[in-house]
Order: C-alpha cells, then sequence, then structure tokens
C-alpha cells in the first residue's frame, strides 16, 4: 500500500495588525483556520491558495511569498502537508459568494487567534502566523511546478 499525504495550502494576509481568518464547520464544531483547503487535480499550487483564498473569503489575492511547509497527522489517521504562503488582497472589495462550510469571515488580531486556540482546525494554523510573525519569508519561485 502506498502511503499518500493530502496536499493542501493556506494563506496569510496581514491589514492593520489583524489576520484574515475563517470560520468553519468541521465534523459539526465551529473551528477558525487561515484561507486553506485541498489542492484539485490539474491546478499548480500557487494557483490552489489563490483560488481557497477567494473561495473561502471572497478576497482576490496575490501572493508575495511562502511561509513555510508543513506536515501534520491529524486525530483521523490522516498525513497534511500544507504548503502556507502570504498574500496581498488585490480587490478590497470581497465577493459575497462563499463556500458553503464558511460560518464567517474575520480579521482577528493575534491575541484574538491565541484565545480561540482551542478552536483552530489544526496546529498547523498558529504554526503558520507565529512563522509570518517571525518574519519567514521565501520566494514564490522556491517551488517550482514542472
Amino acid at each position: 500500500m502506498i502511503w499518500t499525504p493530502r496536499a493542501t495550502v493556506a494563506v496569510i494576509v496581514e491589514q492593520n495588525e489583524k489576520y484574515l481568518m475563517v470560520e468553519e464547520i468541521d465534523n459539526g464544531e465551529h473551528r477558525f483556520n487561515q484561507p486553506a483547503g485541498h489542492l484539485e487535480d490539474g491546478e499548480t499550487i500557487h494557483q490552489g491558495a489563490i483560488r481557497e483564498t477567494l473561495e473561502e473569503t471572497g478576497y482576490n489575492v496575490q501572493l508575495t511569498g511562502v511561509i513555510g511547509l508543513y506536515a501534520a497527522s491529524a486525530a483521523n489517521g490522516t498525513t497534511y502537508h500544507r504548503v502556507c504562503y502570504c498574500a496581498d488582497i488585490k480587490d478590497p472589495t470581497p465577493s459575497t459568494e462563499l463556500d458553503a462550510d464558511i460560518v464567517a469571515v474575520h480579521w482577528l488580531t493575534y491575541e484574538e487567534i491565541k484565545e480561540r486556540e482551542a478552536q483552530l482546525r489544526s496546529p498547523m494554523v498558529l504554526a503558520c502566523i507565529e512563522d509570518y510573525r517571525d518574519n519567514r519569508r521565501f520566494p514564490l519561485d522556491l517551488i517550482r511546478q514542472l
């Protein structure tokens, strides 16, 4: 049997010391996450990050860097590999059409996110934000689509 991790992307957007976050339903519970999700067949990692942000928040973004690569095993035994980006908003007016499982879009301070730590979708959420806050940035061409 070949082990197959799940390929995911996430995007950190910061404005005025607040982070773009989504509140979503996961197994019947409210969870907080960056705009994030699974890659779709045929799309690049960059395209997936832009698409997920638009679908989950309504904001069209311009990727500005790679924060890091993360791996975590979930309670269900699935291993997730996440590429986390940082980005700027291209259009200040978000679309109102969001994924069905998104309850709300929030702009939260780091302290407000820490207060919700028990409700974060995974440990990767806080790890990505903390790496961003530590100024970890890699150029977009770190990831080459062949």
